[in-house]
């Protein structure tokens, strides 16, 4: 066995002392002589057994239980109380100052809601003032409010979709097919119920199809129309079922008439802002107030926001009903 050596005194309180020792050849003077011994493992609390876990769970989330939380509570109840005040007062007080009702002096009588309907008509060829309004004075607006139905069923759909390759913890059927096996997704053959929605799902589409084309000339438009269409789509879903609907409306023409509507609608009233804002002609012909084909773009993006309204209608129906398309 070979002889420890003396630890040299240039080694010691050195950098590097345990390395220049381990290049002379010399062995640590401490090997094998000192037990490491494992540290002890803290013993933890168990939580498997059932009957713990909601012992811990009322105790934790038990006011009663819980001093901090019972009072975290009458805060927070306290705190609900003045915000309501504190806000009524708000609001009562922003109210006191608007002028009276009729009062020439109003914010609202000005040079605006005057050119609205003085020059409307001329202007934007819409015999119908509001959606000569909604989609050429504000047509921006109302672009923004399509696109923001569109990023809500898109929201919704990624909130509630449901993963086709997930299996179902307590069973060996995937959700696909526990959707195959499920009759509250597909109609009982209800005969009557089929039979009145072949008699009015066309009509409710022809009618939505006339406010929509009408909305330049009589009340309504893209809104009030697409949600027409968008209930007899329901209607035709609940009455039929998936399988028949998604023969002509799946995910990817939902997809598709979304993207060449707002398309449209972005391309369209670009050009017309541009040429609007440098005092440019836009060659888009108003024609006869009261035509069907008239009032320049009104009408096109009139059918944009209907389809728009109808995908979202029916595509919100179709995801809190079965969490996607």
């Amino acid at each position: 066995m070979r002889k420890v050596s003396k630890i040299r005194p240039e080694y010691v309180n050195k950098k590097g002392f345990e390395f220049s020792r381990w290049l002379d050849g010399e062995t640590d003077p401490y090997l094998d002589k000192i037990e490491i011994r494992p540290k002890k493992e803290k013993k933890r609390p168990s939580y498997d057994d059932a009957e713990e876990r909601k012992r811990l769970k009322e105790k934790l989330y038990d006011p009663s239980q819980n001093k901090e939380l019972k009072i975290f509570f009458h805060l927070y109840r306290i705190m609900c109380v003045i915000f309501c005040l504190v806000l009524i007062g708000v609001l009562w007080a922003t109210v006191s100052y608007l002028p009276p009702t009729g009062d020439a002096d109003r914010p609202d009588n000005n040079e605006v809601s005057a050119r609205y309907i003085e020059q409307g008509l001329q202007e934007t060829g819409a015999v119908n003032i509001v959606t000569g309004m909604i989609l050429d004075y504000r047509a921006f607006d109302t672009f923004g409010e399509s696109n923001v139905l569109f990023i809500a069923t898109i929201t919704v759909f990624i909130l509630l979709r449901v993963d086709k390759k997930e299996k179902d913890k307590e069973s060996d059927l995937t959700i696909k097919e526990e959707e195959e096996n499920d009759r509250i997704y597909e109609p009982k053959n209800d005969a009557i119920l089929q039979k009145a929605a072949t008699l009015l799902v066309p009509v409710i589409l022809l009618f939505g199809i006339y406010v929509v084309l009408n909305g330049h000339l009589s009340p309504g438009g893209g809104f009030s129309g697409g949600a027409i269409m968008g209930a007899g789509l329901i209607l035709y879903l609940n009455a039929f079922g998936f399988k028949k609907t998604e023969r002509f409306f799946s995910w990817k023409t939902y997809k598709w008439i979304c993207f060449l509507a707002l398309s449209f609608y972005a391309i369209a009233k670009s050009y017309s802002f541009y040429t609007g804002a440098n005092h440019m002609e836009s060659g888009i012909p108003l024609g006869e107030p009261g035509a069907i084909l008239s009032s320049g773009l009104i009408l096109p993006l009139n059918i944009c926001v209907g389809l728009v309204v109808a995908c979202t209608m029916y595509a919100f129906y179709v995801m809190f009903r079965k969490g996607g398309f």
